[in-house]
């Protein structure tokens, strides 16, 4: 990546779009502690932050949800939600798991189910409320559209939508580049890592230069 420059706000949701082999992952594996940083810096809540552990860059508010989902198939849904539960940061386990539930119902239909038995829908459901447990101020999400079936999209981007009306900020790295325009407040457009292209969603949505290289012909 070279000279990429982004920044969230509360309660914003920022989108990340561009071809496969961009960038997007490797941006959000630097911001969360899971690539080495060769140059530049990670700030988040005005203290820098690069270089530190994943675990720390999750004490410190910041939650990642990976492409993949990458949950634990041999645990229930409850034992995937208790592993991300973070003692002294989130709310006493009982209360935040119930605030997953309330956002996910089936899972708590199938709160005793082995993660492995769950929709390919479902399972990002998990992921992302695994993501939650630890009450992020930001949530990175790499992807959460793959393989859904529509209905099932339009249900976690709703969600995307409620969480920021809390004042949870999220990034988000999406192929949907209609949905990610649509849901987000502003976005950057990655190539070959470098930043292209930036600006307010609905009206980078209207551009024409990203309609001809990214938005399928009607």
């Amino acid at each position: 990546m070279h000279a990429i420059s982004i920044a969230l706000h509360p309660g914003e949701v920022v989108a990340v779009v561009g071809p496969n082999g961009a960038g997007k992952t490797t941006l959000l594996r630097t911001i969360s502690g899971l690539a080495t940083v060769h140059g530049g810096d990670v700030f988040f809540r005005d203290e820098r932050i690069t270089g530190l552990r994943a675990d720390k860059v999750v004490a410190r508010g910041i939650a990642h949800c990976p492409e993949g989902r990458r949950i634990f198939q041999r645990l229930t849904i409850e034992e995937n939600l208790l592993a991300a539960h973070l003692p002294g940061r989130s709310k006493p386990f009982g209360e935040a798991v119930e605030a997953i539930y309330a956002m996910f119902p089936v899972l708590k239909e199938r709160r005793a189910s082995p993660a492995s038995r769950l929709s390919g829908g479902q399972q990002q459901m998990l992921a992302i409320g695994r993501a939650l447990m630890a009450e992020p101020e930001l949530l990175i999400l790499d992807e959460p559209s793959l393989g859904l079936a529509p209905k099932v999209v339009n249900q976690i981007l709703e969600i995307i939508l409620q969480l920021a009306e809390r004042g949870i900020s999220v990034l988000v790295v999406e192929q949907n580049v209609t949905a990610a325009m649509q849901i987000s407040d502003y976005a950057y457009v990655i190539e070959t890592g470098r930043c292209v292209m930036e600006g307010p969603s609905a009206k980078l949505l209207a551009a024409e230069d990203l309609r001809e290289v990214y938005l399928p012909k009607v």
